[in-house]
């Protein structure tokens, strides 16, 4: 899809997301993942940015799915408290790929089988304390 990106700050990161952002098309699966302190939700902010959304976007670990009104919608999901396949299927995860709106989801491994062809996936992997490298790719089944 395109090469890796490296950013130095937060700003960087959100920068990142939010290029990402302005180019996806409903329908859109983003798949992110990198470990705890990686920089997602701050990737996801920016993503909503390009995708239009005006409001404060926050990480829904406790909720697991927040929704943002946008040029597109825009369904962020943070999966780090569900335990893998069965629980993501629990809440009903497979429905939001129908509904036209951008899907990014945050700790997206735990969703492995059931995330559809064609997802967008992203690697966060930190390089220091500001620095990230993120890998984009699309995955194809």
């Amino acid at each position: 899809m395109s090469p890796d990106l490296f950013t130095s700050s937060p700003d960087d990161t959100r920068a990142a997301g939010m290029e990402m952002g302005k180019k996806l098309s409903p329908g859109d699966v983003v798949a992110i993942s990198g470990e705890l302190g990686a920089g997602k939700t701050t990737f996801i902010k920016g993503l909503a940015e390009g995708l239009g959304v005006s409001e404060f976007v926050s990480s829904p670990s406790f909720i697991i799915i927040n929704e943002y009104n946008g040029r597109i919608p825009l369904f962020h999901v943070d999966l780090y408290r569900l335990r893998g396949n069965k629980e993501v299927i629990d809440i009903n995860l497979p429905e939001y790929f129908d509904r036209q709106g951008v899907v990014a989801i945050e700790w997206a491994e735990k969703a492995k089988g059931i995330l559809p062809e064609n997802t967008i996936e992203v690697l966060i992997d930190p390089l220091g304390e500001k620095k990230r490298k993120i890998r984009i790719r699309r995955r194809a089944c």
